[in-house]
């Protein structure tokens, strides 16, 4: 199923997965299916980045910090594991809580 990413949206753990980190990869664990899956090294730092930022946008932008590429291309290629991870039941996208504090 294609899904259309929205940058303003935020990544969330599905509820029934498990992460487990072997060495900077990432195995994943669906509770439901009893599959696994796995990260490699960069895929595991784009699941941090967006499972630990307040939007996918603030994940990019966290990742064009520590890679040298090209926006374009970065956000490509976050938008097509965002799309796996959803497909596999991994990831949840919502849209952003957003808080009414300035400067934040």
């Amino acid at each position: 199923m294609q899904m259309a990413v929205s940058f303003t949206s935020r990544a969330t753990t599905a509820s029934d997965v498990l992460l487990c980190d072997a060495d900077g990869e990432a195995v994943l664990l669906d509770l439901k299916s009893e599959k696994y899956f796995g990260l490699d090294s960069v895929g595991t730092q784009m699941w941090n980045a967006l499972t630990q930022s307040p939007t996918i946008e603030k994940a990019c932008d966290r990742l064009l910090s520590a890679y040298e590429v090209e926006p374009e291309t970065l956000r490509k290629d976050v938008a097509e594991l965002v799309e796996k991870l959803v497909d596999h039941g991994l990831l949840v996208v919502s849209e952003a809580v957003v808080s009414g504090v300035a400067g934040e």
